[in-house]
């Protein structure tokens, strides 16, 4: 199913999630894909979709702290790259998880609506998979996300 009839068919918000995450291997690939909502009233990350729901379930959280990673993908709105696991473990405590998983990379871009980083599609690969090539080919990717973030976010308020 496509993105554009995925969001249009019953299921939501699951079936707009996993046709972005069908979207993200065409586009780009991941082992592990995932996607974070940021709650800044609580100030925490909270996952919202995961293709490996053992490992990564949805609704776990992170908090949201103020570092490198928030400077690039929050402050300047550009796509986080880490292409070895030391890049990972400086933002990322759960390191050992995500190398124990076969990834090395990871590639965060952001979604934004309004002018403001509603969340992040998370890509992880093996090292150096994420490539300028693929950074940029990423870019195709926050519409459909903001799609996705929209329909969860209709859902979640019930309408």
């Amino acid at each position: 199913m496509e993105f554009t009839e995925a969001m249009a068919a019953k299921g939501q918000p699951d079936a707009s999630f996993e046709a972005l995450a069908r979207l993200v291997q065409e586009t780009v690939g991941a082992k592990l894909f995932t996607t974070m909502i940021i709650d800044r009233e609580n100030e925490v990350v909270r996952r919202n979709f995961t293709n490996m729901p053992d490992a990564y379930p949805v609704s776990g959280e992170k908090p949201l702290n103020k570092d490198r990673w928030s400077d690039i993908v929050e402050g300047q709105h550009k796509t986080f790259v880490a292409n070895s696991i030391d890049e990972i473990a400086a933002v990322f405590p759960d390191y050992e998880l995500i190398q124990s998983l076969g990834c090395e990379s990871c590639m965060n871009v952001p979604v934004t609506i309004d002018g403001q980083v509603v969340g992040t599609l998370n890509c992880l690969h093996e090292a150096g998979y994420y490539t300028d090539e693929k950074v940029a080919a990423a870019e195709a990717l926050k519409l459909p996300g903001a799609v996705a973030f929209l329909i969860h976010e209709t859902r979640k308020k019930g309408a």
